[in-house]
């Protein structure tokens, strides 16, 4: 496992997360925001929900990038939504043997987070969308969940353990 999906909801907490694993870990870590086109920062600032197809070609961005770092024997971590199955099989078509984190969070939680949160084009508004596109990875190979709730460090310890252990394999 050269690389680590850190999934979930807007406001669950997947850059935090990712930034930390990184420096614990010394692997790269990759912004899924920062990937997202022009056109589709501006649809989530109108609070209109992202679809399929706005998703593709990030998706597909995603997956170069990730593919990029393995070929160059950097490990990384990516800091993405990865809400339904086929947009994680996307990125484990990019790079096989993929691991996925998934930050659990209830709908509620997760408002709360975003709504106190500035500087960011996710509005709270969209959280509803995210919950009904959200297709969690349960019974799909190499994913961890956690609660998003959990102390960071605590989330940073399990998920380490859990990359030894797989790694082990």
């Amino acid at each position: 496992m050269r690389a680590i999906v850190v999934m979930g909801v807007s406001g669950c907490g997947k850059t935090s997360v990712g930034m930390a694993l990184c420096e614990r870990m010394g692997w790269r870590m990759i912004e899924g925001d920062a990937f997202h086109s022009e056109h589709n920062v501006r649809k989530m600032e109108a609070g209109v929900p992202l679809d399929d197809d706005d998703r593709k070609d990030w998706l597909d961005r995603l997956g170069v990038a990730l593919a990029n770092a393995a070929m160059a024997n950097q490990p990384a971590v990516l800091a993405c939504s990865a809400l339904k199955r086929r947009y994680r099989d996307t990125l484990r078509r990019a790079v096989p043997g993929l691991g996925f984190v998934f930050l659990k969070l209830s709908p509620d939680a997760a408002a709360e987070r975003v709504n106190r949160r500035s500087g960011h084009f996710m509005p709270a508004s969209l959280i509803d969308s995210q919950f009904r596109d959200l297709e969690p990875p349960t019974n799909e190979a190499g994913v961890l969940t956690v609660d998003a709730l959990d102390l960071l460090e605590a989330n940073i310890d399990r998920i380490v353990a859990w990359w030894s252990a797989e790694a082990t394999l």
